[in-house]
């Protein structure tokens, strides 16, 4: 069998207070697998994203594409996992789409010529060639999603990670990214509490709580084992009695 993707064994981040956010995750990715991250707010899926690209620090092994996550190691392994959050204008901020995709080809070396070749390229696999020349911020949220995508596809990444796709998108836009992310070859790391969404692009999924995987296998059986119900959860957090 082949290594996997990522490899993770022990991994633990401690919060400035002490709190313990992740507390001994195991976990494997292998090539073209999609797996989901589920669980309650603040129960670790974005942080273990976050210490996957170094973005936080953290104890413990974790190997991406084979390569230790270290500070020597940063800038390859953040080749190899592309991330793409669930704010989409937060990684669009080029005054076009087109200029915006090839920035990340324009930053690894690649000439202007070569960028803007690639960045079409990704933008006609996400649909969105059409808005090569328009402003990011007249996009619709679903575009806006795509073309975040497309960005980090310029970057040809072996693994995407998303961080709760679905927000801020309407069911039109929901079912193009469901159509996309099962189109595209990458294997896939998603966090996401929209159980449906889940469901339709995840072969298989892990439950986090309390910094802990506490359970792995198909999003049906892990949401009636730990009889999680997210919009209850959501619907807390508009209320304020649910923290990040």
């Amino acid at each position: 069998m082949r290594a996997p993707l990522i490899d993770v064994e022990g991994l633990r981040h401690r919060y400035d207070d002490g709190t313990a956010a992740l507390d001994g995750v195991d976990f494997r990715l292998h090539a073209g697998e999609t797996v989901g991250l589920l669980g309650a707010n603040g129960s670790g899926k974005t942080t273990f994203i976050l210490c996957l690209t170094g973005l936080l620090a953290a104890e413990g092994s974790l190997r991406v594409c084979g390569l230790p996550v270290s500070a020597e190691n940063l800038p390859a392994v953040r080749r190899k996992v592309g991330v793409v959050f669930q704010d989409s204008e937060s990684q669009l901020f080029m005054p076009t789409v087109l200029e915006d995709v090839a920035f990340g080809p324009l930053n690894l070396g690649m000439n202007a010529a070569e960028a803007q070749k690639r960045a079409l390229t990704v933008l006609q696999q996400v649909g969105m060639e059409h808005a090569a020349g328009k402003a990011p911020y007249h996009l619709s949220a679903g575009e806006k999603k795509r073309v975040a995508i497309a960005g980090i596809l310029a970057m040809q990444p072996e693994i995407l990670a998303l961080d709760e796709p679905t927000t801020f998108l309407d069911p039109p836009g929901q079912r193009a990214l469901i159509q996309l992310l099962r189109e595209l070859p990458q294997a896939k790391i998603i966090v996401t509490h929209d159980v449906a969404f889940a469901r339709a692009v995840c072969g298989r999924a892990v439950f986090f709580e309390r910094g802990r995987i506490a359970g792995e296998g198909a999003v049906d059986d892990l949401v009636r084992r730990f009889d999680w119900d997210p919009q209850a959860e959501t619907a807390q957090a508009h209320n304020g009695q649910v923290t990040h």
